[in-house]
């Protein structure tokens, strides 16, 4: 089993930046992917961000070229950087593991709420 801890998120003005982190500790697996889905009321868990063990990158169009995706030399802490956020960010975000960026994935994070509001 792998566990993930996510830490970051909080409330920010349009246009400004966030950080978020998760951990992953016990069984990884070498080949894998970690990443984030997002959540906001009453829509469905859409993909937002992953990358792989291989360090190779997949984004949601709408994100793309404002949020950035990346994990530590270990492997096991992935990090996505938000910035110019938008209201239309505002949700909770969800770290996954699994053995790519396609679902299904092993393990999911508690989610962590990111809030873009002037």
């Amino acid at each position: 089993q792998v566990q993930l801890v996510e830490s970051g998120g909080g409330l920010v003005q349009p246009g400004g930046s966030l950080k978020l982190s998760c951990a992953a500790s016990g069984n990884i697996y070498r080949d894998n992917a970690m990443g984030w889905y997002r959540q906001a009321p009453g829509k469905q868990r859409e993909f937002v961000a992953a990358v792989t063990n291989g360090f190779s990158t997949n984004y949601e169009d709408s994100v793309e070229g404002r949020f950035t995706i990346s994990r530590d030399n270990a492997k096991t802490t992935v990090y996505l950087y938000l910035n110019n956020l938008e209201p239309g960010d505002t949700a909770v975000y969800y770290c996954f593991f699994g053995r790519s960026w396609y679902p299904p994935f092993d393990t999911w994070g508690q989610g962590t709420q990111v809030t873009v509001s002037s």
